[in-house]
């Protein structure tokens, strides 16, 4: 069973399993479409219509179409989170640096080839275009309670603080590199990798 948002996310969170495949096939949809006619033309009647359910299955989850990106965009991070978990058991254990690589390279993977990741990502490009905060901040919480174990640290306010200005350097610069390329700039990645390797040494070595 593929991961589904948190119950806060949702009008109403799925019981049964079939509610669960329902509400999974109807982000799939959303996902699909945003890549396909981007978040202003997006309906929920197109929604419901791609994913073969009727149109009050995808009410009884979401109120309108932004509720449905935001919990796009809460299962993209459970989905983040648990790639990174997945590559991090086959690099050294402690390894700052292959943490923070493979932190980077899932999320350009996922920029890359999931559905409605250019778009949504974790929730801070809708409207599109605009940046919000929150997310960054959800996004950098996550990465501290998940690597704080691997690297043997303390996720203490300090460590918070550090990963957060991590997350959002990468950010800045990871929206450089596909403005300049659809598939992401190599030479631009490359120097994020130095960036962000210089500034986490300081705090992490």
């Amino acid at each position: 069973m593929k991961s589904v948002p948190q119950a806060t996310s949702l009008r109403r969170a799925p019981v049964q399993r079939r509610s669960a495949e329902r509400l999974t096939r109807i982000l799939d949809a959303c996902a699909e479409l945003l890549d396909e006619v981007g978040y202003d033309a997006l309906s929920t009647r197109a929604v419901a219509l791609r994913a073969g359910v009727p149109i009050g299955s995808v009410y009884r989850f979401f109120g309108n179409k932004r509720q449905m990106a935001d919990a796009l965009a809460q299962r993209n991070l459970e989905r983040y989170t648990e790639r990174v978990t997945e590559r991090l058991k086959g690099a050294p254990r402690g390894s700052w640096r292959a943490a923070m690589d493979a932190v980077l390279d899932e999320y350009l993977a996922m920029k890359r080839t999931a559905p409605g990741f250019s778009l949504v990502d974790f929730g801070n490009q809708i409207p599109v275009g605009t940046r919000h905060a929150e997310p960054n901040t959800r996004v950098a919480d996550r990465l501290t309670d998940l690597l704080s174990g691997y690297l043997g640290r303390t996720p203490d306010d300090d460590l918070r603080r550090v990963f957060l200005v991590a997350v959002e350097s990468a950010d800045a610069l990871v929206q450089l590199a596909f403005r300049t390329d659809p598939q992401g700039d190599e030479a631009i990645m490359t120097e994020t990798r130095e960036l962000l390797r210089a500034y986490l040494a300081r705090v992490l070595d």
